[in-house]
C-alpha cells in the first residue's frame, strides 16, 4: 500500500519547525502563481481576446434584438456570464495543467519529498487557481467597462460566487490532474465536460427563455447556479433564488474539495 503524502520523509528537519506557519503553503502558492504568470500571453491575454470576440459577435449581432432584464442591454447581460465562464475554465486549467505537467516531466517528486502535507499542497494549488481565475475575471471586467455601463448592486455576492466557483473548479482540476496520465486526457476532460457545462449554464441567455425540458436539464448543471448567483451580484435579478444558488455552489466547492484532498492524501496516481 502506498504511503500518504503526510507520511513521506522531509528533505530537512527544518520543515517541522515551519509546520505551524504558512511558509510551506505560501512557497508552493508562489511557485504556482509564478508558473502561470511566466506564460501570461496564454493564461491571461488569451482569455481576454476570446471574451472580446464573444462580446463583438454576440453583443453586436444580438444586442438590439434581445432584452433579458429591464433596463439592461444584452451586451451588459452577457458580461458577468463571460467573466464567470473564464474564471471557471482558468481555475480548472491552472491546477490540472500544473499537476499533469509535474507528473509527466517527473518533477512531482520534489513536491512529494518536501515537508508539505496533503492539506498544504491542496490549499496552495487551489488558492493559486482561485487567484488566476479572479485575475482573469477582473481583467475582463476592466476591459468591458471601457465601453459598457455595468452596475454592481451586490459586490459581496459577486465575490462569494467568484471564490466558490473558482475554488470548486481548482479542486476539480486537481482531481482531473491526478486521474489523467497524459495531456490528451486533460484536454478531453476540458473539451467534453468543462466546456459544454459552462456554455450551457446560461452564459448567453436566461434559462427562463428555454423550453421546459431544457430548463429542467439546466437545473442539474452546478455551473448554472454559480453563474446565476454571480450575475445576481451585478443586476439584483436571477433565474432562481440566490440562496439556492449559494447552497449548490457551496456544496460543489465542498464536495470537489473533499475528493481532491482525499486523493492527494492517498497519493492517488502520484507514485507508479
Amino acid at each position: 500500500m502506498p504511503e500518504t503524502l503526510g507520511q513521506l520523509p522531509s528533505v530537512s528537519d527544518s520543515g517541522s519547525g515551519m509546520r505551524g506557519s504558512l511558509a510551506p503553503t505560501w512557497t508552493l502558492f508562489y511557485k504556482e502563481t509564478l508558473r502561470f504568470s511566466k506564460v501570461w500571453l496564454q493564461t491571461i491575454a488569451a482569455p481576454l481576446i476570446t471574451t472580446i470576440l464573444y462580446l463583438v459577435v454576440f453583443g453586436h449581432a444580438l444586442g438590439s434584438h434581445i432584452t433579458v432584464y429591464p433596463g439592461v442591454s444584452y451586451t451588459a447581460f452577457i458580461v458577468p456570464g463571460l467573466m464567470m465562464m473564464s474564471v471557471l475554465q482558468n481555475a480548472f486549467a491552472n491546477s490540472s495543467s500544473s499537476l499533469i505537467q509535474s507528473k509527466v516531466t517527473g518533477n512531482i517528486v520534489f513536491v512529494l519529498l518536501s515537508p508539505l502535507t496533503p492539506s498544504e499542497i491542496f490549499t496552495a494549488m487551489v488558492a493559486a487557481s482561485v487567484f488566476r481565475g479572479l485575475l482573469v475575471g477582473l481583467a475582463i471586467f476592466a476591459l468591458a467597462l471601457l465601453y459598457l455601463h455595468i452596475p454592481i448592486l451586490h459586490p459581496l455576492w459577486i465575490l462569494v460566487f467568484a471564490v466558490l466557483g473558482a475554488s470548486g473548479m481548482g479542486s476539480l482540476g486537481l482531481i482531473a490532474g491526478l486521474w489523467a496520465e497524459k495531456f490528451d486526457q486533460i484536454a478531453g476532460f476540458q473539451n467534453f465536460i468543462i466546456m459544454p457545462l459552462t456554455f450551457l449554464a446560461g452564459v448567453f441567455y436566461s434559462v427562463q427563455s428555454l423550453p421546459k425540458i431544457w430548463q429542467q436539464v439546466s437545473l442539474v448543471n452546478p455551473f448554472f447556479y454559480i453563474i446565476d448567483g454571480f450575475r445576481y451580484g451585478f443586476f439584483a435579478d436571477s433565474d432562481v433564488s440566490i440562496w439556492v444558488s449559494l447552497g449548490v455552489s457551496l456544496a460543489f466547492a465542498l464536495i470537489t474539495g473533499f475528493f481532491a484532498w482525499r486523493l492527494l492524501d492517498r497519493g492517488y496516481k502520484l507514485r507508479q
